[in-house]
């Protein structure tokens, strides 16, 4: 059975860095994307980042560029999303996905299209 497992979220002050995981299983990493998104409460899911799983190319959303940056461990099967310079409009729950369909970037906005399975998500709160 397919699934992805989020972790790694917490209480971080503004400035500080988390890295998110995202565990992967029941299908080789290698054949997707895998994006991260967040939700934050009142807003709309925004796409962060993404990765692509033949040549490892990424994407970022134009309010995390140069802060966050994706990366993957294929043998672990697993996502990384390192936050650095994190800032309170980075409060969020994050989640990591599958995306089957491609990404569309406009307006320095990232959009997922044909997400078929995604995890629970982690919570990340920037507050001093």
């Amino acid at each position: 059975q397919l699934q992805l497992v989020e972790s790694g979220g917490g209480l971080v002050q503004p400035g500080g860095s988390l890295r998110l995981s995202c565990a992967v299983s029941g299908y080789t990493l290698g054949y997707y994307i895998i994006g991260w998104f967040r939700q934050a409460p009142g807003k709309e899911r925004e796409g962060v980042s993404c990765i692509s799983s033949s040549d490892g190319s990424t994407n970022y959303g134009d309010s995390v560029k140069g802060r966050f940056t994706i990366s993957r461990d294929n043998v672990k099967n697993t996502v990384y999303l390192q936050m650095n310079s994190l800032e309170p409009e980075d409060t969020a729950i994050y989640y990591c996905a599958r995306i089957r369909g491609g990404v569309v970037a406009s307006n320095g906005v990232l959009r997922f299209v044909g997400m078929d399975y995604w995890g629970k998500g982690t919570p990340v709160t920037v507050s001093s």
